[in-house]
């Protein structure tokens, strides 16, 4: 009876792509806030001999790149909205103008996923007397509750979780030694990386290891050319 209850509760889960609008921007941010703002205090550390413009450029880096972030994604999906209403918009149009080749054309779509062609006409007849736009909006445009593009979510999400990601690094700046700055601040983003992959691995269904390691390769690249930016120009700031 266990057995069969804890099948049911997975059946009744919902599936991990139902998370894919707000993990995206919230992991896309974290992993920004973490590598920019640790970036930016690894530069300025490598030619830097004190404290004070190690924070002032971490803090400058986290509010500037949190701000940023949330506008940046914001237009981005407002875009996408813009362009998902103009559809919609247009096939309001053309279920009023020609409502019979719209029936057409739904009945199409259903025939060529593998329905026989009395089958197809008869589900685009039932879906278009129910509600047909959105039929239309679905079958046709592909637009649903999980693509929809969310604006607002997207960009609180994006620009939260940068803010979240990149105080760590900015902690770091604050209270470790100034004499190895740029090697704590690169092994702790990469502790932080390593954290935010692994949750969103989980989060997101997939694979831990693969996102453990893509996600330390490229902040180690990003970490690693920041610093030796500061090198090369020698530098000394303070």
């Amino acid at each position: 009876m266990k057995e069969n209850k804890n099948q049911t509760d997975d059946y009744l889960s919902p599936h991990f792509i139902t998370r894919s609008n707000w993990l995206r921007a919230a992991v896309l941010g974290a992993n920004d806030g973490i590598l920019s703002t640790a970036s930016i205090a690894i530069g300025v550390a490598a030619a830097s001999n004190t404290r004070e413009p190690i924070i002032l450029a971490a803090l400058a880096g986290l509010v500037a790149g949190a701000l940023s972030m949330a506008a940046g994604e914001y237009v981005s999906v407002s875009s996408q909205t813009d362009v998902e209403n103009a559809d919609i918009e247009r096939e309001k149009q053309e279920l009023e103008e020609m409502p019979e080749t719209e029936l057409q054309r739904l009945a199409e779509i259903y025939e060529k996923r593998g329905l026989k062609k009395e089958t197809a006409q008869l589900v685009a007849k039932e879906l278009t007397d129910k509600d047909a736009l959105s039929a239309h909006i679905r079958d046709e445009l592909g637009i649903n509750e999980i693509s929809q593009a969310k604006p607002i979510q997207a960009a609180f999400a994006s620009g939260a979780a940068f803010t979240i990601g990149g105080i760590m690094p900015f902690l770091v700046t604050l209270f470790l030694p100034l004499r190895s700055m740029e090697y704590s601040l690169y092994g702790f983003a990469i502790f932080f990386l390593i954290i935010l992959g692994a949750l969103a691995a989980r989060t997101g269904g997939s694979s831990v290891t693969k996102a453990i390691i893509r996600i330390s390769f490229w902040g180690t690249v990003a970490m690693g050319l920041t610093a030796l930016v500061g090198y090369l120009f020698n530098v000394t700031v303070g």
